[in-house]
């Protein structure tokens, strides 16, 4: 999975982001099972990413939030 940049996620509108966010969140939640069964080889560095890249997510979904009060 290739790493996504703040610009493609500034272009999704707020269903394409929560999507993609819940996404993700699924594959952060396997990885980190996988880690904990101690089966993850080859991705362990992909966790790092995969939690920056959801928060990157939810703090422009906030902005979004923030900027329509």
């Amino acid at each position: 999975m290739a790493r996504l940049k703040l610009k493609t996620l500034r272009e999704m509108n707020d269903q394409d982001l929560a999507g993609k966010l819940a996404e993700l969140k699924a594959d952060l939640a396997k990885l980190t099972l996988e880690k904990s069964k101690g089966t993850l080889k080859k991705q362990t560095g992909h966790i790092r990413w995969l939690r920056r890249d959801i928060a990157r997510m939810m703090t422009i979904l906030n902005e979004r939030k923030a900027g329509k009060k």
